[in-house]
């Protein structure tokens, strides 16, 4: 048996779908951020919960 083909995408959709990849293209070509001076080492403390330096907890 053969798959159905997929239902064809209102114009919205396609529009969308464009500007999300023109978006994924502009993102690809522009310049990395960067690098932090002065920074933490490791993982991000945002992504990973470690809020602690040197056995105090920080904040910012």
């Amino acid at each position: 048996m053969s798959e159905p083909s997929p239902p064809s995408l209102p114009p919205e959709a396609k529009r969308a779908l464009a500007e999300a990849e023109a978006r994924r293209k502009a993102a690809a070509a522009a310049a990395p951020a960067p690098r932090e001076i002065g920074g933490r080492d490791g993982p991000d403390p945002a992504r990973y919960g470690d809020w602690e330096k040197k056995g105090l907890a920080v904040d910012f």
